[in-house]
């Protein structure tokens, strides 16, 4: 729970960023965003998030676990997204 809690918290700078998304994106984008500050890149898909952040990270932002199913790891969101993310942290 600890290491929940120390990498997958949302910081007070990132929570207007997510809850600015769409409901059915919110998840992806903060999984998207709290990935890229641990890792360096962004994730190649759901398969890298296990189910106990998705859960957290889906408490937090008030939204499903199962959303997560939806979002296209191709395309213009994700492209946006990943964008986005670059620029708040300064890439």
């Amino acid at each position: 729970m600890d290491e929940l809690i120390e990498h997958w918290t949302a910081l007070s700078d990132e929570v207007g960023l997510v809850s600015a998304k769409q409901e059915g994106t919110r998840l992806a984008f903060a999984l998207l965003l709290k990935y890229f500050t641990q890792h360096g890149r962004f994730p190649r898909g759901r398969a890298e998030f296990p189910n106990e952040v998705v859960d957290y990270v889906a408490k937090q932002t008030k939204t499903s676990a199962s959303s997560l199913g939806l979002y296209g790891w191709t395309g213009r969101t994700i492209e946006r997204h990943r964008g986005e993310i670059r620029d708040h942290l300064g890439f």
